[in-house]
Protein backbone atom coordinates (compact mmCIF):
# COMPACT_ATOMS: atom_id res chain seq x y z
CA UNK A 1 0.00 0.00 0.00
CA UNK A 2 1.70 3.41 -0.85
CA UNK A 3 1.21 5.74 2.07
CA UNK A 4 0.93 9.54 1.24
CA UNK A 5 3.33 12.05 4.03
CA UNK A 6 1.18 14.53 5.60
CA UNK A 7 2.58 17.56 3.55
CA UNK A 8 1.57 15.39 0.48
CA UNK A 9 -1.93 14.85 1.17
CA UNK A 10 -1.98 18.93 2.14
CA UNK A 11 -1.01 19.80 -0.99
CA UNK A 12 -3.50 17.62 -2.97
CA UNK A 13 -6.22 18.96 -0.93
CA UNK A 14 -4.83 22.96 -1.96
CA UNK A 15 -4.90 21.59 -5.52
CA UNK A 16 -8.28 20.18 -5.60
CA UNK A 17 -9.27 23.28 -3.96
CA UNK A 18 -7.59 25.74 -5.96
CA UNK A 19 -8.76 23.49 -9.21
CA UNK A 20 -12.72 23.77 -7.84
CA UNK A 21 -12.32 27.27 -7.10
CA UNK A 22 -11.14 27.79 -10.70
CA UNK A 23 -12.32 25.85 -12.93
CA UNK A 24 -15.60 27.41 -11.17
CA UNK A 25 -14.79 31.15 -11.87
CA UNK A 26 -13.16 29.64 -15.59
CA UNK A 27 -16.72 28.68 -17.00
CA UNK A 28 -18.73 31.99 -14.84
CA UNK A 29 -15.80 34.02 -16.99
CA UNK A 30 -16.48 31.86 -20.31
CA UNK A 31 -20.31 32.12 -19.79
CA UNK A 32 -20.60 35.69 -19.61
CA UNK A 33 -17.30 37.08 -22.36
CA UNK A 34 -18.11 34.54 -24.79
CA UNK A 35 -22.45 34.61 -25.01
CA UNK A 36 -22.60 36.61 -28.30
CA UNK A 37 -26.81 37.04 -27.41
CA UNK A 38 -26.44 39.18 -24.48
CA UNK A 39 -26.69 41.96 -26.37
CA UNK A 40 -25.06 44.97 -23.50
CA UNK A 41 -25.69 48.24 -25.44
CA UNK A 42 -29.60 47.29 -25.25
CA UNK A 43 -29.39 46.17 -21.59
CA UNK A 44 -27.63 49.45 -20.47
CA UNK A 45 -30.11 51.76 -22.38
CA UNK A 46 -32.85 50.07 -20.31
CA UNK A 47 -30.78 50.00 -17.18
CA UNK A 48 -29.99 53.71 -17.11
CA UNK A 49 -34.08 54.08 -18.06
CA UNK A 50 -35.15 52.29 -15.02
CA UNK A 51 -32.15 52.00 -12.72
CA UNK A 52 -33.58 52.33 -8.97
CA UNK A 53 -31.49 51.93 -5.81
CA UNK A 54 -35.25 50.41 -4.28
CA UNK A 55 -35.31 48.06 -7.68
CA UNK A 56 -32.24 46.71 -7.00
CA UNK A 57 -32.17 46.54 -3.67
CA UNK A 58 -35.39 44.55 -4.01
CA UNK A 59 -33.70 42.15 -6.56
CA UNK A 60 -30.29 41.67 -4.57
CA UNK A 61 -32.92 41.04 -1.67
CA UNK A 62 -35.01 38.18 -3.39
CA UNK A 63 -31.20 36.06 -4.28
CA UNK A 64 -30.54 36.32 -0.90
CA UNK A 65 -33.92 35.55 0.17
CA UNK A 66 -34.10 32.30 -2.29
CA UNK A 67 -30.31 30.71 -0.66
CA UNK A 68 -31.28 31.65 2.64
CA UNK A 69 -34.43 29.39 2.45
CA UNK A 70 -32.35 26.29 0.75
CA UNK A 71 -29.90 26.94 3.79
CA UNK A 72 -32.82 26.70 6.53
CA UNK A 73 -33.72 23.81 4.56
CA UNK A 74 -30.42 22.03 4.96
CA UNK A 75 -30.02 23.38 8.20
CA UNK A 76 -33.50 21.62 9.49
CA UNK A 77 -33.63 18.31 7.60
CA UNK A 78 -29.60 17.68 8.95
CA UNK A 79 -31.31 18.47 12.58
CA UNK A 80 -32.33 15.00 12.39
CA UNK A 81 -29.50 13.54 12.04
CA UNK A 82 -27.58 16.13 14.50
CA UNK A 83 -27.61 19.57 15.61
CA UNK A 84 -26.19 22.50 13.02
CA UNK A 85 -26.24 25.68 12.96
CA UNK A 86 -27.11 28.27 10.93
CA UNK A 87 -23.50 29.66 9.94
CA UNK A 88 -22.75 26.09 9.44
CA UNK A 89 -25.38 25.11 7.09
CA UNK A 90 -24.71 28.26 5.49
CA UNK A 91 -20.86 27.41 4.69
CA UNK A 92 -22.16 23.43 3.88
CA UNK A 93 -24.83 24.45 1.32
CA UNK A 94 -22.31 27.23 -0.48
CA UNK A 95 -19.54 24.90 -0.93
CA UNK A 96 -21.29 22.63 -2.34
CA UNK A 97 -23.30 24.56 -4.86
CA UNK A 98 -19.20 26.02 -5.59
CA UNK A 99 -18.37 22.27 -5.76
CA UNK A 100 -21.24 21.22 -8.21
CA UNK A 101 -21.44 23.90 -10.73
CA UNK A 102 -19.46 22.05 -13.00
CA UNK A 103 -20.70 18.63 -12.56
CA UNK A 104 -23.72 17.10 -13.93
CA UNK A 105 -27.14 17.94 -12.46
CA UNK A 106 -24.69 19.18 -9.19
CA UNK A 107 -23.93 15.70 -8.54
CA UNK A 108 -20.75 17.55 -6.95
CA UNK A 109 -23.10 18.82 -4.55
CA UNK A 110 -23.51 15.65 -2.85
CA UNK A 111 -20.13 14.71 -2.03
CA UNK A 112 -19.31 18.56 -0.87
CA UNK A 113 -21.91 18.27 1.62
CA UNK A 114 -20.56 15.17 2.80
CA UNK A 115 -17.63 16.17 3.39
CA UNK A 116 -18.65 18.09 5.87
CA UNK A 117 -19.22 15.45 8.22
CA UNK A 118 -17.88 12.23 9.44
CA UNK A 119 -17.38 9.86 7.05
CA UNK A 120 -20.05 7.34 8.79
CA UNK A 121 -22.44 9.44 8.22
CA UNK A 122 -21.82 10.28 4.41
CA UNK A 123 -24.62 8.30 3.22
CA UNK A 124 -27.22 9.44 5.54
CA UNK A 125 -25.88 12.85 4.28
CA UNK A 126 -26.47 12.30 0.75
CA UNK A 127 -30.03 10.98 1.29
CA UNK A 128 -30.61 14.36 3.07
CA UNK A 129 -29.75 16.30 0.16
CA UNK A 130 -31.90 13.74 -1.72
CA UNK A 131 -34.84 14.39 0.31
CA UNK A 132 -33.47 18.75 -0.08
CA UNK A 133 -33.57 18.50 -3.48
CA UNK A 134 -36.21 16.42 -4.28
CA UNK A 135 -39.15 18.41 -2.52
CA UNK A 136 -37.73 21.60 -4.91
CA UNK A 137 -38.36 19.17 -7.24
CA UNK A 138 -41.95 18.09 -6.76
CA UNK A 139 -42.63 21.61 -5.69
CA UNK A 140 -41.41 22.53 -9.47
CA UNK A 141 -43.49 19.87 -11.44
CA UNK A 142 -46.52 20.55 -9.14
CA UNK A 143 -46.21 24.54 -9.87
CA UNK A 144 -45.24 23.74 -13.37
CA UNK A 145 -48.17 21.66 -14.25
CA UNK A 146 -50.82 24.29 -13.18
CA UNK A 147 -48.89 26.85 -15.03
CA UNK A 148 -48.42 24.89 -18.58
CA UNK A 149 -52.46 23.75 -18.20
CA UNK A 150 -53.24 27.84 -17.41
CA UNK A 151 -50.70 28.55 -20.63
CA UNK A 152 -51.60 26.06 -22.60
CA UNK A 153 -56.01 27.21 -22.18
CA UNK A 154 -54.74 30.28 -23.44
CA UNK A 155 -52.14 29.56 -25.78
CA UNK A 156 -52.99 26.10 -26.96
CA UNK A 157 -49.40 24.69 -27.16
CA UNK A 158 -50.25 21.43 -26.99
CA UNK A 159 -53.31 19.58 -27.73
CA UNK A 160 -55.63 18.38 -25.34
CA UNK A 161 -55.42 14.90 -26.77
CA UNK A 162 -51.51 14.88 -25.82
CA UNK A 163 -52.40 16.41 -22.21
CA UNK A 164 -54.49 13.91 -21.94
CA UNK A 165 -52.12 11.62 -22.89
CA UNK A 166 -49.39 12.89 -20.83
CA UNK A 167 -51.70 12.75 -17.31
CA UNK A 168 -52.42 9.42 -18.28
CA UNK A 169 -49.17 8.28 -18.79
CA UNK A 170 -48.27 9.97 -15.34
CA UNK A 171 -50.73 8.02 -13.31
CA UNK A 172 -49.48 4.73 -15.08
CA UNK A 173 -46.08 5.34 -14.46
CA UNK A 174 -46.95 6.11 -10.40
CA UNK A 175 -49.20 2.63 -10.46
CA UNK A 176 -46.19 0.99 -12.03
CA UNK A 177 -44.18 2.20 -9.43
CA UNK A 178 -46.02 1.32 -5.78
CA UNK A 179 -46.95 -2.10 -8.03
CA UNK A 180 -43.46 -3.30 -7.85
CA UNK A 181 -42.29 -1.22 -4.19
CA UNK A 182 -41.37 -4.36 -3.22
CA UNK A 183 -38.39 -5.33 -5.96
CA UNK A 184 -35.04 -4.62 -4.63
CA UNK A 185 -32.29 -4.07 -6.77
CA UNK A 186 -28.70 -3.83 -5.85
CA UNK A 187 -30.60 -3.72 -1.91
CA UNK A 188 -32.68 -0.92 -2.60
CA UNK A 189 -36.65 -0.80 -3.22
CA UNK A 190 -39.16 1.75 -3.56
CA UNK A 191 -40.50 0.10 0.19
CA UNK A 192 -36.97 1.33 1.64
CA UNK A 193 -37.00 4.31 0.27
CA UNK A 194 -40.46 5.30 1.41
CA UNK A 195 -39.30 3.61 5.06
CA UNK A 196 -36.71 5.55 5.22
CA UNK A 197 -38.26 8.90 4.12
CA UNK A 198 -41.28 8.42 7.01
CA UNK A 199 -37.95 7.54 9.76
CA UNK A 200 -38.07 11.45 9.54
CA UNK A 201 -39.82 13.42 12.01
CA UNK A 202 -43.11 14.83 9.83
CA UNK A 203 -42.56 18.22 11.83
CA UNK A 204 -38.82 18.30 9.75
CA UNK A 205 -41.05 17.07 6.66
CA UNK A 206 -43.61 19.93 7.08
CA UNK A 207 -41.40 22.47 7.86
CA UNK A 208 -38.59 21.40 4.49
CA UNK A 209 -42.27 21.47 2.32
CA UNK A 210 -43.05 25.19 3.96
CA UNK A 211 -39.01 26.55 3.15
CA UNK A 212 -39.74 24.74 -0.25
CA UNK A 213 -42.67 26.45 -1.31
CA UNK A 214 -40.98 29.96 0.05
CA UNK A 215 -38.04 29.21 -1.67
CA UNK A 216 -40.17 28.09 -5.11
CA UNK A 217 -42.19 31.51 -4.77
CA UNK A 218 -38.85 33.61 -4.29
CA UNK A 219 -37.11 32.98 -7.04
CA UNK A 220 -39.75 32.50 -9.70
CA UNK A 221 -41.41 35.86 -8.65
CA UNK A 222 -37.53 37.23 -8.70
CA UNK A 223 -37.88 36.49 -12.73
CA UNK A 224 -41.37 37.88 -12.71
CA UNK A 225 -40.01 41.19 -11.35
CA UNK A 226 -37.24 41.72 -13.77
CA UNK A 227 -39.51 40.59 -16.99
CA UNK A 228 -41.31 44.19 -15.52
CA UNK A 229 -38.03 45.67 -15.05
CA UNK A 230 -37.59 45.26 -18.62
CA UNK A 231 -40.69 46.65 -19.70
CA UNK A 232 -42.47 43.52 -20.49
CA UNK A 233 -46.55 44.46 -19.62
CA UNK A 234 -48.15 41.14 -19.43
CA UNK A 235 -51.15 39.83 -17.28
CA UNK A 236 -49.87 38.24 -14.26
CA UNK A 237 -51.33 34.84 -14.13
CA UNK A 238 -49.86 34.59 -17.71
CA UNK A 239 -46.29 36.14 -17.32
CA UNK A 240 -46.16 33.46 -13.85
CA UNK A 241 -47.56 30.68 -15.78
CA UNK A 242 -44.73 30.91 -18.38
CA UNK A 243 -42.27 31.43 -15.65
CA UNK A 244 -43.36 27.95 -14.06
CA UNK A 245 -43.70 26.14 -17.11
CA UNK A 246 -40.12 27.10 -17.80
CA UNK A 247 -39.04 26.25 -14.80
CA UNK A 248 -41.01 22.51 -15.05
CA UNK A 249 -39.49 21.85 -18.40
CA UNK A 250 -36.03 23.11 -17.95
CA UNK A 251 -35.63 20.87 -14.53
CA UNK A 252 -36.28 17.63 -16.85
CA UNK A 253 -33.47 18.24 -18.64
CA UNK A 254 -30.14 17.21 -17.65
CA UNK A 255 -27.86 20.29 -17.56
CA UNK A 256 -24.60 21.68 -15.54
CA UNK A 257 -25.11 24.54 -12.94
CA UNK A 258 -22.84 26.87 -15.08
CA UNK A 259 -24.97 26.21 -18.02
CA UNK A 260 -28.54 26.41 -16.13
CA UNK A 261 -29.25 30.12 -17.85
CA UNK A 262 -28.57 28.52 -21.12
CA UNK A 263 -31.14 25.81 -20.49
CA UNK A 264 -33.54 28.02 -19.06
CA UNK A 265 -32.80 30.58 -21.49
CA UNK A 266 -33.70 28.26 -24.69
CA UNK A 267 -36.89 26.79 -23.29
CA UNK A 268 -38.05 30.53 -21.81
CA UNK A 269 -37.54 32.06 -25.56
CA UNK A 270 -40.00 29.87 -26.70
CA UNK A 271 -42.87 30.41 -24.15
CA UNK A 272 -42.04 34.44 -23.77
CA UNK A 273 -41.57 34.11 -27.89
CA UNK A 274 -45.44 32.89 -28.16
CA UNK A 275 -46.35 36.64 -25.50
CA UNK A 276 -44.21 37.88 -27.88
CA UNK A 277 -41.46 39.24 -25.56
CA UNK A 278 -37.78 40.08 -27.35
CA UNK A 279 -35.45 37.64 -27.57
CA UNK A 280 -32.52 39.77 -26.06
CA UNK A 281 -34.47 40.56 -22.48
CA UNK A 282 -35.68 36.85 -22.37
CA UNK A 283 -31.91 36.20 -22.15
CA UNK A 284 -30.76 38.56 -19.83
CA UNK A 285 -33.54 37.99 -17.69
CA UNK A 286 -32.40 34.44 -17.63
CA UNK A 287 -28.70 35.36 -17.68
CA UNK A 288 -29.43 37.63 -14.49
CA UNK A 289 -31.59 35.08 -12.83
CA UNK A 290 -28.25 32.49 -13.12
CA UNK A 291 -26.06 35.73 -12.44
CA UNK A 292 -27.75 36.61 -8.95
CA UNK A 293 -28.46 32.97 -7.84
CA UNK A 294 -25.62 30.78 -8.93
CA UNK A 295 -22.92 33.07 -9.76
CA UNK A 296 -22.87 35.42 -6.54
CA UNK A 297 -23.55 32.50 -4.51
CA UNK A 298 -20.60 30.47 -6.03
CA UNK A 299 -18.29 33.37 -5.54
CA UNK A 300 -19.20 33.27 -1.48
CA UNK A 301 -18.93 29.82 -1.82
CA UNK A 302 -15.04 29.81 -3.04
CA UNK A 303 -14.35 31.37 0.06
CA UNK A 304 -15.37 28.72 2.02
CA UNK A 305 -13.98 25.57 -0.14
CA UNK A 306 -10.61 27.36 0.31
CA UNK A 307 -10.89 27.45 3.94
CA UNK A 308 -12.25 23.91 3.94
CA UNK A 309 -10.51 21.27 6.62
CA UNK A 310 -11.13 17.45 6.24
CA UNK A 311 -13.35 16.15 9.53
CA UNK A 312 -11.02 14.77 11.65
CA UNK A 313 -11.97 10.83 12.54
CA UNK A 314 -13.05 10.92 15.82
Amino acid sequence: MISISHKSKQFLVLLIKVLIVGGAFFFIYNQLANNDKLDWHRFLLVFKKNQSITGISFILLLSILNRYFEILKWQNLVSSLQPNSLSEATKQVLAALTAGIFTPNGVGEYAGKALYFEKTAAKKIIFLNLICNGIQMVLTVLFGIFGLLYFNVNYQVITTQTVLILFGSLILLFILLFSVKKLTIKGYSIEKLIHKINSIPKKIHRKNIVLGICRYLVFSHQYYFLFLAFDVDLPYLILMSAVTSVYFLASSLPTFQFLDFAVKGSVAIYFFGILGVNEWIVIFVSTLMWFLNVVLPVMIGSFYVLNFKPVKAI
